[in-house]
């Protein structure tokens, strides 16, 4: 029996689901019942008859499941995938920000880890962020973790004092206006997608600006036929799937999450074996950091 059969039929026995982000490897993605950005798949968790989650993707997605779905068992490949920007911001400032402003509210991105959310007033995803900040009463944002993405809500939204943290996704942040340059000279034809957690020099230079689902989204419906992608190159399995007879550029070969790409099937398949990573949020933790992620939820409708 293959590997993948043995999936299936462990799938099949243990009553699971296989969650997979965007930018795990192909193969990972072709077994995969659902395939999409970390929020989306936490909600499809929360909707689906399934005993077990098993999350391919790095840390504060499992936890993020986790919380969403307390009665589920949710388990990561790689219990060593993590994402460096989860953890990028000090809570002292947080404390120290709400000291400074009366009229504060800590909009926090999905990409942080659970204990992080537990200090926040909101949480948001790339997709939803500045319609949230928008819908916000308060003038005084403090936006974390990602001061890439916060900039980007700043310059959306400039009746709001939007205060930026230092932190950042290490593999949109290596981006630069020059290799925007060469790929467009190399690619004339071709239209330049890119996440917003790109620095702003970047952003400026794009065509269209959006999430992982966005950019796929954009060019599937576009009437153009070549892009360049200005985020994790994992995205290229579901762009090339969905538009067979498009061209895909990355901005760089480098774009790539090497925690992502620990994520193989033969660690999916001891997980459904042996039932070892699986995730664990405590009582506290999870009613604290669920409260951001319920009023997301309520802002974004």
């Amino acid at each position: 029996m293959s590997t993948r059969e043995e999936i299936q039929k462990l799938k099949k026995e243990k009553n699971a689901v296989i969650l997979a982000h965007y930018y795990v490897n192909d193969e990972v993605q072709e077994i995969a019942d659902y395939i999409g950005d970390s929020f989306y798949l936490s909600k499809v968790a929360t909707k689906i008859d399934a005993a077990q989650i098993i999350f391919a993707g790095v840390s504060f997605m499992g936890e993020s499941a986790k919380i969403l779905n307390p009665t589920k068992r949710v388990f990561m490949p790689d219990a060593g995938a993590d994402c460096a920007m989860a953890h990028m911001v000090d809570m002292k400032k947080i404390t120290q920000m709400r000291e400074q402003y009366e009229d504060l509210a800590v909009v926090c991105y999905i990409n942080s880890t659970a204990e992080i959310k537990t200090f926040s007033d909101v949480c948001v995803t790339s997709a939803n962020a500045v319609k949230i900040v928008k819908n916000l009463p308060n003038k005084n944002i403090f936006f974390i973790p990602d001061g890439n993405l916060g900039e980007y809500v700043k310059e959306q939204i400039p009746e709001k004092n939007v205060i930026l943290n230092n932190g950042y996704c290490p593999i949109h942040a290596a981006m630069t206006t020059e290799q925007v340059k060469k790929a467009k000279e190399t690619y004339p034809d071709a239209e330049f997608l890119v996440h917003p957690e790109c620095k702003k020099e970047i952003l400026a230079m794009a065509d269209y600006i959006g999430s992982t689902s966005g950019i796929i989204n954009y060019a599937t419906n576009s009437e153009k036929t070549e892009f360049i992608i200005g985020t994790e190159n994992g995205v290229f399995y579901e762009l090339k799937k969905k538009n067979p007879g498009k061209k895909f550029y990355p901005l760089s070969e480098k774009g790539i999450c090497q925690d992502m790409k620990t994520i193989t099937l033969t660690k999916i398949l001891n997980v459904l074996k042996n039932e070892e990573n699986e995730v664990f949020v405590s009582d506290e933790v999870r009613q604290k950091a669920m409260r951001p992620l319920e009023r997301m939820l309520a802002l974004a409708e």
